[in-house]
């Protein structure tokens, strides 16, 4: 339990990252605020004592005046950056877009804690730094992102070490990926593959698999990031941790798991192979300096959890899926037209 009330700021409180780790922080005793624009995530997937104790902020971070009053009444000791729009596919076709979302907002976070003498800020980057190479990733790799989210997040990476030498803001940086779970958004047709997997099997749509499937991932629970992100408040300032499963798997593999899973549900989608897209091959990452530093264990049970979000997507209101304003059309693949 935490006894001295310690204030924290989350971005992106009501997604998938923002909506469990707000929960574990109030059950700790902590006092939580959030940002979220709603634009990814959903009121619903918030914790409610957000709401009545009236620390839910609807903005969008890239309205500074706005994020500079929030700060300003509230002077956050800790601010957890998830806020993003995590689409490394569509990144290329949105780079406006994206580079507004990933990094401009990012900074103007950034500048708040700066100003407010914030004590630390705790940023999730992304697997997506590393770009192309020879998997499992290891923090010490020098990064070369292949799209337009990836280096978004590295040049955060970049503008928070500056900060840190020249401010003294002190950081810590988490490179997550492909993390999976309830309150995760199912309905974005341009990220999140297991839900959308589910989305499609739930509307029975087929389950699109790009290129020939033998793309690896690892796939992990939200469950078992949330101590080692709140460990991260006390030391390991400019350290950067990759948290994710140890286990990587072939799409094609999930994909029929997703498919065995519908059918015991009712709902019976085929699986149809679409054209690929330019996308990193294998992408999982070496987790050992989480597990020495940080203790961190990943116990997922992929198809336990995929289980679970099933169980739970179907018992969710019918949501519309978002159409994004491409910015570029050429080459743009055919499932997003």
């Amino acid at each position: 339990m935490n006894d001295q009330k310690t204030k924290i700021l989350i971005t992106g409180v009501a997604g998938l990252l923002g909506a469990h780790f707000s929960r574990h922080l109030l059950d700790k005793g902590y006092d939580v605020v959030g940002i979220d624009n709603l634009s990814g995530g959903y009121a619903d997937y918030m914790d409610k004592r957000l709401i009545v104790e009236e620390n839910f902020y609807d903005i969008d971070l890239a309205d500074k005046n706005a994020l500079e009053k929030i700060f300003s009444e509230h002077k956050p000791e800790y601010v957890y950056h998830f806020a993003a729009y995590a689409a490394e596919g569509l990144s290329p076709f949105i780079r406006n877009f994206n580079y507004t979302n990933n990094l401009i907002c990012s900074v103007n976070v950034i500048n708040a804690c700066i100003t407010h003498g914030t004590k630390k800020i705790i940023f999730t980057s992304s697997m997506a730094v590393y770009g192309h190479g020879t998997p499992p990733f290891k923090e010490n790799q020098t990064p070369s992102p292949a799209d337009p989210y990836g280096i978004a997040k590295y040049a955060v990476e970049m503008d928070l070490k500056q900060a840190y030498e020249q401010f003294g803001l002190n950081y810590s940086i988490v490179r997550p990926h492909n993390v999976i779970g309830i309150y995760q958004n199912i309905w974005d047709k341009y990220r999140n593959v297991i839900g959308i997997w589910i989305r499609n099997a739930l509307a029975g749509d087929p389950i699109l698999v790009y290129g020939d499937g033998t793309q690896k991932r690892a796939f992990s629970d939200i469950a078992f990031y949330l101590e080692a992100f709140e460990k991260l408040m006390e030391g390991f300032d400019e350290e950067i941790f990759n948290l994710g499963a140890d286990r990587e798997y072939d799409l094609n593999t999930i994909a029929a798991l997703v498919q065995k899973i519908g059918i015991e549900h009712g709902h019976n989608a085929e699986i149809k192979h679409v054209e690929g897209r330019m996308e990193v091959k294998d992408a999982y990452c070496d987790h050992g300096k989480a597990k020495k530093l940080l203790d961190f264990k990943d116990n997922t049970d992929i198809e336990s959890t995929i289980r679970e979000m099933f169980a739970w997507a179907q018992q969710q209101p019918k949501r519309e899926s978002k159409q994004m304003e491409y910015e570029v059309e050429k080459n743009m693949y055919s499932f997003w037209k």
